[in-house]
C-alpha cells in the first residue's frame, strides 16, 4: 500500500512538472511565447516560421535545456570561444555560444540561414510554405550530424501544427485575385 502511495505521488509530481498552466505543455507554451518573433522573422527572411519555432524546440527541449537556460541558445550554436556559467552551483564550460536574450538567439539563427554560404542558397531554392524542403536542405548542409535529426524537426512542426503559421498559400493567392 505504501508503494503504491508512493508511486501514485510521483506519478501526480511528473504530470505536474511535465505541464505548464492551464494544462499547456512546456511546448505549447514555447510556442505561445515565441510565434510572434518566427512570424517576424519569416517575413524579414523568407524562414518559414514552423521551421524558426521547430527547430528552436528541438535544440533546447522546448527551452527547458541547459544550454537556453543558461546562455539564452536555442539553436544549439556554437561560439568561437568558451563560455562559463554555472549549473547547480558548479562551474561549467561550454562551447556554444552565449546571448544576450532568446530574441538575439533568434536573430542570430535567421543571420546564419541567410549569411552562411551553405545556407543562404536555401532561401533561393525554397518558399516560405516549404518547410519540409527546408528541414531537409538545413540537414544536408550540415546543420546536424544526425541523419534523423530533419524528422524530429519535421515530427515537432506537425505535431504542433506548426506550419498553419506559415500561411496558406491558397488563401493568400485567393486574397491577391480578389484585389
Amino acid at each position: 500500500m505504501k508503494k503504491l502511495f508512493t508511486f501514485l505521488l510521483l506519478a501526480i509530481a511528473f504530470t505536474a512538472t511535465s505541464q505548464t498552466s492551464f494544462g499547456q505543455t512546456a511546448a505549447e507554451s514555447y510556442i505561445d511565447k515565441f510565434k510572434d518573433n518566427a512570424i517576424r522573422i519569416m517575413h524579414e527572411t523568407g524562414i518559414p516560421a514552423s521551421i524558426v519555432l521547430g527547430i528552436a524546440i528541438h535544440e533546447s527541449a522546448s527551452g527547458k535545456s541547459a544550454i537556453a537556460k543558461h546562455l539564452n541558445n536555442q539553436f544549439g550554436v556554437k561560439g568561437s570561444k568558451s563560455v562559463v556559467y554555472y549549473k547547480n552551483k558548479k562551474k561549467v564550460r561550454s562551447a556554444y555560444k552565449r546571448y544576450d536574450s532568446v530574441l538575439d538567439s533568434f536573430e542570430d539563427f535567421a543571420r546564419i540561414m541567410t549569411e552562411r554560404k551553405q545556407f543562404s542558397k536555401l532561401a533561393d531554392k525554397f518558399t516560405q510554405y516549404d518547410y519540409k524542403a527546408w528541414a531537409l536542405g538545413i540537414q544536408r548542409n550540415g546543420y546536424a550530424s544526425s541523419k534523423k535529426w530533419a524528422s524530429q524537426v519535421l515530427g515537432i512542426i506537425e505535431k504542433y501544427d506548426l506550419h498553419d503559421l506559415d500561411g496558406n498559400p491558397a488563401n493568400e493567392s485567393q486574397i491577391a485575385q480578389n484585389n
